[in-house]
């Protein structure tokens, strides 16, 4: 058992004990929480290992990858847009990699949550594209 030597004055005991308290406060932080690295290449693993098959996919969607392919026309203005990954679903890329489109949701009076997310140049012929059906806080891979 350890046992300090309190003598002296008490108020220097005081604030070594913060101290310590502190110290051990943050190493505790540190050694439990996920590094930066460890969470992209979690997000990064999700995104890649979850797919899903172009035939699957609603019609809709479907309807929107056939547009993407052929280049469009676009029935939202912000089609086509640049995505910029801000929620790190998607393996990082340079910023204009990715670009996203609306799937339509029927009954929805807005843009709905669903859209599809391609990367690669030219668009029309993306390296990679993505299905979201819960607006960007999850994706799957698209396989044909």
């Amino acid at each position: 058992m350890f046992l300090l030597d309190r003598s002296g004055p008490w108020p220097a005991w005081q604030q070594w004990g913060s101290r310590l308290a502190a110290a051990v406060s943050v190493a505790v932080v540190l050694a439990t929480a996920p590094s930066a690295q460890a969470k992209e290449n979690a997000s990064t693993t999700d995104a890649a290992s979850s797919t899903v098959a172009l035939s699957a996919l609603p019609r809709e969607a479907q309807q929107t990858h056939q547009l993407i392919l052929s280049g469009g026309p676009f029935p939202y203005a912000k089609d086509g847009v640049v995505f910029g990954n801000r929620e790190r679903q998607l393996p990082k890329k340079a910023r204009g990699f990715y670009h996203e489109y609306t799937v339509k949701t029927p009954g929805a009076r807005n843009r709905g949550a669903r859209r599809i997310v391609c990367g690669g140049q030219p668009p029309s012929n993306p390296e990679v594209c993505y299905y979201t059906e819960d607006h960007y806080a999850s994706f799957r891979k698209i396989v044909k």
